[in-house]
């Protein structure tokens, strides 16, 4: 399920330290430190719409030409730069904290590094992941991007006049994949060029970018508000409509002609290679594409297993396809009228685990929490998904729930652990109490990796009897039917890659082995078409986490306390699951 994982770009280097010091063997390497804070400075200039997203104001007015031939060198030379400045420390004279640093650091540079053997600057957004779409976010005044003081307001101008800019880049990259074969299947640019043209409307007031005008605080002066709104009609007349517009033409006239009709990476110029590249940087594991595959024809066969039993459970004639189909027609299962009263049955999930939550979790975030429906411009393509707020706490981090008819809005759908999952104690929890946690140096409290982001979230979603939820069969159905869903992803994400799998054939698979509509099955299968191997990183993660956990439950026995280790899987942020398992075996042995 989408939502913004902000993964550090390793783009931050300082050459200064060119000495171990092995006097510190023991406390924390200043020195090394120093080198750890100019990374995540240096990335976050590099990466400015990530400092929004963090709370971080002081870029606010910048949007980085990131497809420009300029911007990939630059980032290529700090990569590699940083990786040279990491060779002078020996990992053996740095402490704990330290050592996590290092190999969380090393892990990503040579990734990174190698990462740009590939062009996926010829694929410069797609039908989910686009920054046409963020600046839309952003933009709406409702966002991330601050719209409190005048300062902000101008900020803001200055970051969307460079739109225009980005997006012309935008269109040569394109250009580029199409003379080099690069380019995005044709069922997915027919998705994008509504959203585009969603955007071009006739007058500023129309504009979802008008939101911010709308929203003016009122002790600005009559003065500042007339020159702001004067400038916003301006901006939005001149650039933003124009660059919606240039955008969608051409996808619609030059490249929907020259899109393809295949729909996997290896259809593309080295495109299994990139796809194995792929796997290992989002799993953060070595695992090749046919292993994962094996894995998730493994956990289709279990988790259908399950199933079985339930259905049994309730009584239900017939096999398990007319079960999906039972579940997803039936009208009782959709006693909703409005999205309040969705909005509403998400918050009751919440209050039932409270008490049991508390006993399951040492430490709760101080970072508030809310509940929204996700905006009517982005909702039609959007998933279920969670926006981490800010590290002072002034942003709630925001469960976003996309209801385009509350009457339709099915409860079997796993509302209990699609909560667990995106919300408490999923990646509210995570992100945030990593944000939180001080101690940590900044570009491990502000980065992560997809396998143990979203493994963590969808390890979440197993606890749901041991928090008082999954009584009802039916959530508990709709449970497996969000595991069913993550072991599918490892069968058809590769299968579509790697063994030509076509997209009609990924939805049947779907279908057939969950219960999901034609419209929710083609979406996901899309998603994976345009974004390769990130659904694996929720599977992968989840499973080594509850790996860890039955190992330990086995050797600690009586000393094993759930508690102590969710509070040990969450205190050091996010790391590579190499990384992640040596720390807990330690922390286990250290138990023992």
């Amino acid at each position: 399920m989408k939502r913004i994982i902000l993964i550090a770009l390793a783009i931050g280097i300082i050459s200064a330290c060119k000495q171990t010091n092995k006097s510190e063997t023991t406390g924390a390497n200043k020195n090394f430190a120093a080198l750890t804070d100019q990374y995540y400075e240096e990335g976050l200039k590099l990466s400015p719409i990530n400092a929004t997203f963090i709370g971080d104001e002081r870029y606010n007015d910048l949007l980085p030409n990131d497809g420009s031939e300029a911007y990939v060198e630059e980032t290529k030379a700090f990569n590699q730069r940083f990786l040279d400045s990491l060779g002078n420390y020996d990992r053996n004279n740095l402490n704990d904290n330290d050592k996590l640093s290092y190999d969380y650091l090393k892990d990503q540079l040579e990734m990174n590094i190698e990462g740009f053997k590939y062009h996926s600057e010829y694929l410069p957004f797609n039908q989910m992941f686009a920054l046409p779409l963020t600046i839309g976010q952003l933009g709406s005044g409702t966002g991330a991007q601050p719209f409190k003081t005048v300062k902000n307001y101008q900020d803001w101008l200055k970051r969307v006049t460079a739109f225009s800019v980005w997006a012309d880049t935008a269109i040569g990259n394109f250009k580029k994949g199409m003379q080099s074969g690069i380019v995005l299947p044709k069922s997915l640019v027919v998705k994008m060029i509504p959203q585009m043209q969603s955007m071009v409307v006739s007058k500023p007031e129309e504009s979802l970018f008008y939101g911010p005008i709308n929203l003016l605080p009122k002790d600005f002066s009559a003065e500042d508000k007339k020159k702001l709104t004067d400038e916003y009609r301006t901006a939005i007349t001149t650039v933003i409509i124009p660059t919606y517009k240039k955008l969608g033409d051409f996808l619609q006239n030059e490249y929907l002609p020259k899109a393809r009709t295949t729909s996997g990476w290896s259809a593309m110029p080295s495109g299994e290679e990139w796809y194995a590249y792929l796997v290992r940087q989002q799993t953060t594991t070595k695992k090749t594409p046919e292993e994962v595959y094996q894995t998730g024809l493994k956990e289709v066969a279990r988790i259908k297993s399950q199933m079985d039993s339930i259905k049994n459970l309730v009584g239900f004639k017939g096999d398990l396809k007319a079960f999906f189909e039972y579940m997803k027609t039936d009208k009782k299962f959709m006693p909703y009228k409005t999205p309040k009263e969705v909005l509403a049955a998400f918050e009751n999930i919440h209050q039932r685990m409270i008490p049991n939550l508390k006993k399951m979790f040492a430490n709760a975030p101080k970072t508030p929490f809310e509940i929204r429906q996700t905006e009517a411009f982005r909702a039609a393509s959007a998933s279920a998904e969670y926006n981490q707020g800010s590290a002072d706490g002034k942003r709630p981090g925001i469960f976003y729930v996309p209801i385009l008819d509350a009457t339709k809005f099915n409860t079997t759908s796993g509302m209990e652990s699609l909560f667990l999952h995106e919300a408490i104690p999923g990646h509210h929890y995570q992100i945030s109490l990593t944000q939180e946690n001080t101690s940590l140096p900044k570009f491990r409290r502000f980065g992560g990796h997809n396998a143990y982001v979203e493994g963590w979230a969808l390890y979440c979603e197993s606890l749901g009897k041991e928090l008082g939820l999954y009584q009802d069969p039916y959530q508990h159905m709709g449970a497996l039917g969000d595991e069913m869903h993550r072991a599918i992803r490892l069968v058809v994400d590769v299968a579509i890659h790697t063994k030509n799998m076509s997209r009609e054939e990924a939805i049947k698979y779907m279908m057939d082995n969950e219960a999901i509509s034609e419209e929710g099955a083609t979406a996901e299968i899309e998603r994976y078409m345009g974004i390769p191997a990130q659904a694996l990183g929720y599977k992968t993660g989840a499973m080594k986490i509850r790996e860890l956990r039955t190992k330990y439950e086995k050797e600690l026995g009586a000393k094993f306390k759930i508690s102590d280790f969710h509070t040990e899987v969450l205190k050091d942020g996010s790391l590579p699951l190499s990384v992640f398992e040596t720390k807990m075996d330690a922390w286990a042995d250290k138990m023992k």
